[in-house]
C-alpha cells in the first residue's frame, strides 16, 4: 500500500530487516511521508494567500491523507497541487531545505510544531483532529533514541531524491520524445531508441494504485484499521471501486507478513475469497480468522469465558453458510449441527435463532419441503427481537407462497409487514431486498405496470446507510436484479436498444469477478434462449 520503496521506509519496530513482534502495538510512528504532511499542515497556518475555496479543498483532502498508506512526494504534491497549484510549490521547497539541509533543521522543525498549540488562540486546538495527529507524531519522535533519528533523516533525505531522480528521468524522456518528433530522419537505429524510450517512458507513466500498492513495510494500526474499513465498505456498496481480487489479496498478504495475527486481514480475505467463488481459499482465511480472535483474547477481554465458547460456535455457522453457498451441503449439515451443540450448551438463543434460519435454507436446496420450520423460525425472531432474520424469514415465507400459486393481495400484505419492522429498524438493506420482492412478484403475476414502478422506485431510493458521495449506495444484488428486470420489461415490450444500453450497463456496473455478476449473465443466457437479445456482449 505504502508507495516508498523498502530502502526509503523507515520502521521503529524493524531492526535488520526483521520486523519484531507486536508491530501494530504502536498507535503510530513517524515515516517520511508523514513529515510531508506535517510540512503541508505547518505552511497551510503560516500561509496567508491561500484562498478560502482553496483551503476547504485541502482541507477535505486531509482526513485521507492522514488515515491512508504512505504515498510518494510526488502523489502528494499532485494532491496538493489539484487543490491549490501555488500552493504545492512551497511546501516542496520547504521539504527541499529540510532534506538538503542537515539533522538540526528536522529537529528544528519538530520543536517549531509544538508552537502551534501556544497562545491563547493557537492554530490548532489540541482535540481536533489535525491536533490530534500532530500530538501523535511529536511523542512518537521524541521516543526515537539519536540512531532512530538519523535513519528517520536518512529515509527522508533518499525520499526526496528517488522522487526527484524520477522526476529528472521522466523530463529527460520527455524531451527526448519532442526532439524525436521533429526530426524528419526515420532509420532502424533511431526507431530502436525510440522503442526504448518509449518503453522507459511507459514504466514511468504507470498509473498509482495498481503497481505503487504494494507495501514495503508495515503500516501502522491506524492505517492498517482505515485501509480494512474502506475496502470492507467499496465490497458492500459498491465493489466495482474497490481493488481488483488479485491486487487486494496481494495487500492483505502484505499485511499479514508482517503481524500474522491480525484476525481483520483474514476476515477480508475470506470475504475477497468469496467474490472469485474459491472455496479452499475462502475457507482457509475464515477459520484462520476465528482461531486468530480466540488467540488474541478479543472475545474473552469482553465476555470473559463466554468469549471462547462464543467464536466457536459462530465459527461453525460461518462455515456451515460457506458450505452452503457452494453447494456443499453434506459438509453444511455436518457443521450446523456442531454450531447448534454449541449453542445450545451455552444456551445461545441469537445463535441458535441463526443455526435454525440457515437449517431451513439448507433444506430448501436439498429440495426438502421446509415451510413449517420456516414459520417457527419468523415466530421465533419476533419473539427474541431480531427483526433482521425476522424479516427474511417473511420474504422466504412471500417467495415460497407465490410459487404456490397465492393471491397477490395477501402476498403484499405480508410484505407490508416487513416494510413495517424495515422502516422502525432502518433497516435499508432489506428494504430494497423488499422492493426487489414485490418487483418479481408483479412480474411473476402479469402487472408489467407495477413491477416497473417498484423497479423505478428502488432505482431512485437513496440509501439510509451513510457512505461516501463518490461510493454508489445502491450498488447490491437488489439493484442488479431490478435492473434485469427493467432489461426483460423493455424487450418485452419492443425497445430492444432501451434493452441491450441497461445490460451494458449492468455490465460497467458488475464486472466479471464481482459477487453479484452472476444474476446479470443468468438474465442473459434467459434473453438468448428467448431470442430477444440482438447486442453481441
Amino acid at each position: 500500500m505504502a508507495s516508498v520503496h523498502e530502502s526509503l521506509y523507515f520502521n521503529p519496530m524493524m531492526t535488520n530487516g526483521v520486523v519484531h513482534a507486536n508491530v501494530f502495538g504502536i498507535k503510530d510512528w513517524v515515516t517520511p511521508y508523514k513529515i510531508s504532511v506535517l510540512v503541508l499542515l505547518s505552511e497551510m497556518t503560516k500561509n496567508t494567500q491561500i484562498t478560502v475555496v482553496e483551503k476547504r479543498r485541502l482541507k477535505k483532502q486531509i482526513l485521507p491523507l492522514l488515515q491512508g498508506p504512505d504515498i510518494s512526494l510526488s502523489k502528494l504534491l499532485k494532491i496538493v497541487g489539484d487543490c491549490c497549484p501555488n500552493f504545492a510549490s512551497s511546501v516542496q521547497i520547504r521539504i527541499k531545505l529540510m532534506a538538503e539541509g542537515e539533522l538540526k533543521d528536522m529537529e528544528q522543525f519538530f520543536d517549531e510544531l509544538s508552537d502551534s498549540f501556544q497562545g491563547t488562540e493557537p492554530d490548532v486546538h489540541k482535540t481536533s483532529v489535525v491536533g490530534l495527529f500532530l500530538r501523535h507524531m511529536i511523542l512518537a519522535y521524541n521516543k526515537l533514541s539519536f540512531s532512530q533519528v538519523y535513519k528517520l533523516y536518512t529515509s527522508l533525505q533518499n525520499y526526496f531524491q528517488c522522487d526527484k531522480t524520477k522526476t529528472t528521468t521522466k523530463t529527460e524522456n520527455e524531451e527526448a520524445d519532442m526532439e524525436l518528433t521533429n526530426t524528419e530522419e526515420e532509420n532502424e537505429e533511431e526507431q530502436e531508441l525510440s522503442e526504448e524510450r518509449e518503453m522507459e517512458k511507459e514504466d514511468l507513466d504507470f498509473p498509482i494504485g495498481e503497481e505503487e500498492l504494494a507495501c514495503s513495510g508495515p503500516l501502522s494500526q491506524k492505517q492498517a484499521e482505515y485501509f480494512l474499513s474502506h475496502q470492507a465498505s467499496l465490497l458492500k456498496n459498491d465493489e466495482s471501486k474497490a481493488l481488483s481480487p488479485v491486487l487486494l489479496q496481494k495487500e492483505l498478504n502484505n499485511l499479514l507478513k508482517f503481524n500474522p495475527d491480525f484476525s481483520e486481514a483474514h476476515y477480508l480475505s475470506y470475504l475477497n475469497s468469496l467474490r472469485v467463488q474459491d472455496v479452499f481459499s475462502s475457507t482457509h482465511s475464515l477459520l484462520h480468522y476465528f482461531d486468530r480472535l480466540i488467540l488474541t483474547g478479543a472475545e474473552s477481554k469482553s465476555n470473559g469465558d463466554e468469549g471462547y465458547g462464543r467464536s466457536l460456535r459462530y465459527a461453525a455457522l460461518n462455515l456451515a453458510a460457506v458450505h452452503c453457498r457452494f453447494g456443499h451441503y453434506h459438509q453444511a449439515e455436518l457443521a450446523l449441527q456442531e454450531a447448534i451443540r454449541i449453542a445450545q450448551e451455552s444456551s445461545d438463543h441469537v445463535c441458535l435463532q441463526h443455526c435454525l434460519s440457515w437449517l431451513y435454507i439448507l433444506k430448501s436446496r436439498k429440495g426438502e419441503d421446509s415451510s413449517v420450520l420456516l414459520e417457527h423460525s419468523v415466530k421465533k425472531a419476533v419473539h427474541f427481537g431480531l427483526p433482521y432474520l425476522a424479516s427474511l424469514g417473511i420474504q422466504f415465507l412471500v417467495q415460497q407462497r407465490a410459487f404456490a400459486g397465492k393471491t397477490a393481495d395477501k402476498l403484499m400484505d405480508a410484505l407490508k409487514d416487513s416494510d413495517l419492522l424495515h422502516w422502525k429498524h432502518s433497516l435499508s438493506e432489506l428494504i430494497d431486498i423488499s422492493t426487489a420482492q414485490k418487483t418479481a412478484v408483479w412480474r411473476l403475476y402479469g402487472q408489467s405496470t407495477m413491477a416497473l414502478q417498484q423497479a423505478q422506485m428502488l432505482l431512485s431510493m437513496d440509501s439510509l446507510d451513510s457512505v461516501n458521495v463518490s461510493v454508489q449506495q445502491n450498488n447490491t444484488e437488489s439493484f442488479a436484479v431490478v435492473l434485469c428486470h427493467l432489461a426483460e420489461l423493455h424487450a418485452e415490450q419492443g425497445f430492444f436498444s432501451a434493452s441491450s444500453e441497461i445490460l451494458k450497463h449492468l455490465r460497467e456496473r458488475f464486472p466479471p469477478h464481482s459477487q453479484h455478476a452472476k444474476v446479470m449473465k443468468c438474465y442473459i443466457l434467459l434473453f438468448v434462449s428467448m431470442n430477444i437479445l440482438f447486442v453481441t456482449f
